[in-house]
């Protein structure tokens, strides 16, 4: 019997309760903080934790850039897995001040040509690469295949470059974004369980999104989806040619891999990887 117990045994209910409370405040109170690798923001995984902050040169895209559409995916559960990702607390886009004004840039460009640019990703939490990386290893977990990665056994997702356990979205300067024509037409809301269509399929077959054909959905784990892969041509390719036009010509890269990645450099922090949520109280200084 522990010595707690044998102080509990001689005092009334109310007391021992309260006394059992004190102790178990204490133990929290004194756990040891979770440590983090170098070049990585991260909190404690318990509830009580504090969470970190953004630094002060993150902001809010919208906020910076109100006229560009934001269809943050990994807040909902239309993704490659399946579900709302962690650290996804809001479907805010947050990026670095360099990052919002170049694409602010790019936006007041493409308005004039009659287009809009809409983001389905932008700065992501290093707790949401671990929950990629703890589905990629569950290889059980197939119910999005039809979709995102018709072709690709998921035992290939690591080496085929689909999963990596770092992101370059963590730095803050990396967008996933795509082209909507004016006036913006809305996309209907992604119904879990519904039947799902390849994601490198002629448009009207895929899953409705308001954007412009650019040869493949979002996150299609496909080699069709390679900026400038051959087969695609016609309007297709023209299109995925002014989405990256628009985008070099304010400082981003775009990943050969993805044509919907692109990077703004000179980048804020290319060596750090952030772990704050995605939300506006991230924005906000402690």
């Amino acid at each position: 019997m522990t010595r707690l117990s044998s102080v509990l045994r001689g005092l009334p209910i109310a007391a021992a309760a309260l006394l059992t409370l004190t102790a178990a405040s204490s133990t929290v109170s004194a756990a040891p903080s979770a440590l983090t690798a170098p070049g990585t923001a991260s909190a404690s995984s318990t509830p009580s934790a504090r969470e970190p902050r953004a630094p002060e040169e993150f902001v809010a895209l919208h906020d910076v850039a109100p006229t560009i559409i934001e269809e943050m995916r990994y807040f909902t559960p239309h993704d490659f897995m399946g579900v709302s990702v962690d650290g996804y607390r809001e479907p805010r886009c947050l990026v670095t001040r360099p990052t919002a004004l170049a694409l602010r840039s790019a936006q007041r460009s493409l308005r004039r040509q009659g287009y809009a640019l809409k983001v389905y990703d932008c700065y992501r939490p290093q707790r949401a690469v671990d929950h990629f990386v703890r589905w990629a290893k569950d290889l059980d977990d197939q119910r999005m295949k039809p979709e995102f990665y018709p072709r690709v056994d998921k035992t290939r997702l690591f080496d085929d470059g689909y999963i990596a356990e770092k992101s370059g979205h963590s730095r803050g300067s990396t967008v996933d974004l795509t082209l909507v024509e004016l006036p913006a037409r809305p996309t209907r809301p992604y119904v879990p369980g519904e039947p799902l269509a390849p994601c490198y399929g002629p448009q009207k077959h895929r899953f409705p999104d308001n954007s412009i054909d650019m040869g493949t959905g979002f996150d299609c784990f496909d080699t069709l989806a390679h900026t400038d892969d051959p087969r695609i041509t016609g309007i297709r390719r023209t299109n995925r040619d002014l989405l990256r036009d628009a985008l070099t010509a304010v400082g981003f890269t775009n990943l050969p891999e993805e044509w919907w990645h692109f990077t703004h450099t000179p980048e804020l922090f290319p060596d750090t990887y952030f772990d704050f949520p995605v939300a506006r109280r991230s924005l906000t200084r402690p």
